[in-house]
């Protein structure tokens, strides 16, 4: 019996049945891997004699390999660049803060279809939606290194590559197993979805998951702005969003994050401020200002002055705002905001380490 992932919904209780495993081994696995970030080996190494002897080939097989991993010298980074099984790359970030907070990003797509100037992740194209138990085992893997350092993983963020609604179907599937007691038990206060603003499969994703924190990328107010960054914009205007914005409101009764990206004379002009003031106007929002990280597909894109972005937080937080300027980790290995692009090489060059 050949299983294409342990982490697939359905494989373990699959095995189970398959082999009329004891309940409480399939409990005891599936615990190690998801809860305590035991690596799939070790895990197995743990189970009574015949149920090892069984699993051994089975569980072995997993969605991705480890093509490199590259560990900021800056910041408690580490990127994890990944191949599936159709010889696409894509990346993961495990994020280190100070806080104790430590996190993963993980990538819904390999590239993404909206086609942000300012993201690098953006201007390489669409590959494929990733499957279930490829995002999963991104976090797995995470878990699995911070459980060597006497960490634990706290919180998953999609903010990774792709856009998550193009892929709702997946991510909901993949949401579903984070925050199910059985699987990693993550409160859903500690899973994040940033999106573009897909209205339609937002709301959907919204009503299943009300209490998963959303992070909407909003960037600029002015639509022409933000059509010139972000094509997709053409498609939803900015109105369309904020009645989104506002249902999503009454359904979560808990702040929205607006993400906005700093550019120097593109969004942060005090224009820009009151536009952005105008429509936050009654809204439960929290607004996340992220200074650019500067790419190679966009060298006309300049991140905001430390006094302009001065300015611009004075402004929001003087209008009685929930601001927070986010710091980027893992800028040194292009693991920040906006860098991720798959560039892996093709062949395998190190194991988990």
């Amino acid at each position: 019996m050949v299983l294409a992932s342990i982490h697939r919904p359905g494989v373990l209780e699959g095995v189970r049945a398959a082999y009329r495993l004891d309940p409480q081994h399939v409990r005891q696995l599936r615990n190690a891997i998801y809860k305590r970030g035991v690596a799939l080996d070790e895990a197995v190494a743990r189970l009574p004699s015949p149920a090892r002897t069984q699993l051994a080939d089975d569980i072995a097989l997993t969605s991705l390999d480890l093509v490199d991993r590259r560990d900021s010298q800056l910041d408690g980074a580490t990127k994890l660049i990944l191949r599936n099984r159709a010889d696409l790359a894509l990346e993961s970030v495990v994020l280190r803060l100070q806080s104790g907070r430590n996190s993963v990003c993980v990538s819904s797509q390999v590239g993404c279809a909206a086609a942000c100037r300012f993201c690098a992740t953006g201007q390489m194209g669409m590959a494929r939606n990733l499957r279930v138990e490829e995002i999963l085992e991104q976090v797995a893997r995470a878990g699995q290194i911070l459980r060597t350092e006497g960490r634990r993983l706290r919180n998953v963020v999609f903010m990774g590559m792709g856009e998550p609604m193009h892929n709702r179907a997946a991510v909901e599937e993949a949401v579903a197993r984070l925050i199910d007691p059985a699987w990693f038990a993550l409160s859903p206060k500690h899973v994040l979805i940033s999106t573009v603003g897909i209205v339609d499969e937002l709301r959907r994703f919204v009503e299943r998951f009300p209490e998963v924190q959303i992070a909407v990328s909003l960037h600029t107010a002015r639509q022409e702005i933000r059509e010139r960054l972000m094509p997709l914009a053409a498609h939803t205007s900015l109105g369309e969003l904020r009645r989104a914005l506002v249902a999503i409101q009454r359904a979560r009764r808990r702040p929205t994050m607006l993400e906005y990206l700093l550019l120097d004379d593109v969004n942060d002009t005090p224009a820009d401020l009151d536009a952005l003031l105008a429509y936050c106007r009654d809204l439960d929002v929290h607004i996340n200002l992220i200074p650019f990280n500067p790419i190679d597909s966009a060298p006309a894109l300049r991140p905001s002055t430390p006094a302009r972005q001065a300015d611009f937080t004075r402004g929001l937080k003087e209008a009685g705002l929930r601001v927070t300027t986010r710091f980027s980790l893992g800028q040194d290995i292009a693991a920040a905001c906006g860098q991720l692009v798959r560039h892996a090489p093709r062949t395998s060059r190190v194991g988990p380490r």
